[in-house]
C-alpha cells in the first residue's frame, strides 16, 4: 500500500541537506498544472528571513521524519502565476465534486509518495472534506503527526478522489496559466449543474458562465431561480448573454429577460440574431400572467392535409425539440388551428394515413390573452399535456406545456 502524507504534516516538515544540516521548513507547496496535474512541482522552505524553492527533483526522501535532498542548488522564490499553491490557493477554498455533485470546502490535501526517476515526489490523491480533516487542522503544530493519526482513526474519512474536483477561478487569465478547465461541469446535468451554481458566489458564477458552452449554460440558466439568473445575466457581457439566450427556449428567454433592467434587456436583444430576437420580443409584449406570457413558440404544426409521412418528415427536421414534444397541430393556409394529433399515433398508423384521421375528437386551446388562472384550470380539468395558444383570429401561436405549468406552481 502506497504511503500518504497530509499537508498539514508537509507544512512544518523540516529540510535537510546533503550533510544533514536542516535548512528549514516547508512553509507550502505548489502544482504546476500545465506541467503536471497532479504532482507537486516546488516546495517552498523557510529559511531565515526569506523562502527558498525546492524542485520536486531536487528531493530523495520524503517522510514524516523530514525532507533529504538529492541537490542543494536552491533559489529564493519568487511568485509564479503558473504555480496552485496548495496552501494559499486551495486550502479552505470552496471546489466543485463533479462526482458528488456539490460545493465542498477544502479543508486538508492527502497526497501520495511515489518514486519517479530517481526522487521521491508527492501526488495529489484526494482533497479531504470531513471531521478527520478538520481534527488534523486543529491539532496542527500542537501534537506530532503520528499522535494525530491514531487520534483520527474512529473517524471515518470523508475526501474527493483529485479526479472529481473542479477549481473554480474567476479570472480568466490565470484559468488559463492554471489550465482549469471547467469541461467535467458541462457533462452534469443541467439542474446539478444549477444546484452547484447557486452555491457559489457571483464571481465564481460568472466565471463558470463565461466558460462553459453556451447551450449548457443556457440549459442550466433555465434550471436556476430567476432572481439569480437575472443577476448571472448582468454579470455578462451582452455578447455573451445573448449567446446563451438565444440557446433558450423563447419562453424561458422571455422570462428571463423580463427580470432584467430595460437597459440591459435591450442590450441582450440588440446582439441576438434576428430569428431568437423577433420570437422573445414578440413573448415580451404579453403580460406576465396570461396564456401568451406562458406559452412557448416551439412546437410543430402541419397543414390540415398532410400525411403520417409528412408527418415523420418534418420531426427529423425539428429533432431538437423531440425530447419534450408530445402533440403535433393542424392548421389551415392562414395558419388557423384545426386540430392535434398525439405523437404516438403516428406508430400505429400507415404512412399515408391523413393526420386529421388521427386527431384528438375534442379540439382545446385557450386565447393569448386569457389569464393564467384559466389555463391552470384547463390543465387540471383535462389532464393536458400540452395546450395550444390561438391568436383573435384562431392562429396558432404557441404551446403552454406541463413543463411550463410546473415552473410556475413552483414559483407560486
Amino acid at each position: 500500500m502506497a504511503e500518504l502524507v497530509f499537508f498539514t504534516e508537509l507544512v512544518g516538515l523540516r529540510v535537510y541537506d546533503l550533510r544533514g544540516r536542516r535548512i528549514g521548513r516547508v512553509a507550502d507547496a505548489a502544482l504546476v498544472p500545465l506541467i503536471d496535474a497532479s504532482r507537486l512541482d516546488r516546495y517552498l522552505v523557510g529559511g531565515g528571513w526569506a523562502w527558498l524553492t525546492v524542485r520536486y527533483d531536487q528531493i530523495r526522501s520524503i517522510s514524516l521524519d523530514g525532507i533529504q535532498l538529492q541537490d542543494e542548488r536552491l533559489t529564493p522564490y519568487h511568485d509564479d502565476e503558473y504555480m496552485l499553491r496548495i496552501g494559499r490557493d486551495l486550502l479552505d477554498q470552496q471546489i466543485i465534486d463533479v462526482d458528488g455533485r456539490k460545493v465542498v470546502r477544502v479543508n486538508d490535501v492527502t497526497f501520495e509518495i511515489r518514486r519517479e526517476g530517481g526522487a521521491e515526489v508527492l501526488r495529489v490523491l484526494e482533497v479531504d472534506v470531513g471531521l478527520r480533516s478538520i481534527l488534523r487542522r486543529l491539532l496542527q503544530g500542537v501534537l506530532p503527526p503520528r499522535w494525530i493519526r491514531r487520534l483520527q482513526r474512529p473517524i471515518a474519512p470523508n475526501s474527493i478522489r483529485w479526479e472529481h474536483c473542479n477549481i473554480v477561478e474567476p479570472d480568466p487569465l490565470r484559468r488559463l496559466r492554471l489550465n482549469i478547465s471547467y469541461s467535467m461541469l458541462e457533462k452534469l446535468h443541467p439542474a446539478d449543474l444549477a444546484d452547484i451554481v447557486e452555491e457559489l458566489g457571483p464571481e465564481e458564477r460568472e466565471s463558470i458562465f463565461e466558460s462553459i458552452d453556451s447551450e449548457v449554460a443556457a440549459d442550466t440558466l433555465s434550471e436556476v431561480d430567476p432572481k439569480m439568473q437575472a443577476s448571472i445575466l448582468e454579470s455578462l457581457e451582452a455578447e455573451k448573454a445573448a449567446e446563451i439566450v438565444e440557446e433558450m427556449a423563447p419562453d424561458e428567454a422571455a422570462d428571463a429577460l423580463a427580470e432584467l433592467e430595460e437597459e440591459t434587456s435591450r442590450e441582450i436583444l440588440e446582439e441576438m440574431d434576428a430569428e431568437p430576437k423577433a420570437e422573445v420580443r414578440e413573448l415580451l409584449d404579453f403580460p406576465e400572467d396570461s396564456a401568451g406570457g406562458l406559452m412557448n413558440t416551439e412546437y410543430v404544426a402541419l397543414h390540415e392535409n398532410a400525411t403520417v409521412a409528412d408527418a415523420v418528415d418534418a420531426l427529423k427536421g425539428n429533432e431538437e425539440l423531440l425530447e419534450s414534444l408530445s402533440t403535433l397541430f393542424l392548421i389551415d393556409a392562414d395558419g388557423v388551428l384545426k386540430g392535434a394529433v398525439p405523437l404516438g399515433k403516428l406508430f400505429v398508423a400507415p404512412a399515408s394515413a391523413a393526420l386529421r384521421e388521427l386527431a384528438a375528437p375534442t379540439l382545446i386551446a385557450v386565447r393569448a390573452g386569457d389569464r393564467r388562472d384559466r389555463v391552470m384550470e384547463i390543465f387540471d380539468k383535462y389532464n393536458l399535456l400540452n395546450l395550444p395558444v390561438v391568436d383573435e383570429e384562431g392562429r396558432l401561436a404557441g404551446v403552454i406545456t406541463a413543463d411550463d405549468v410546473i415552473s410556475v406552481l413552483r414559483q407560486d
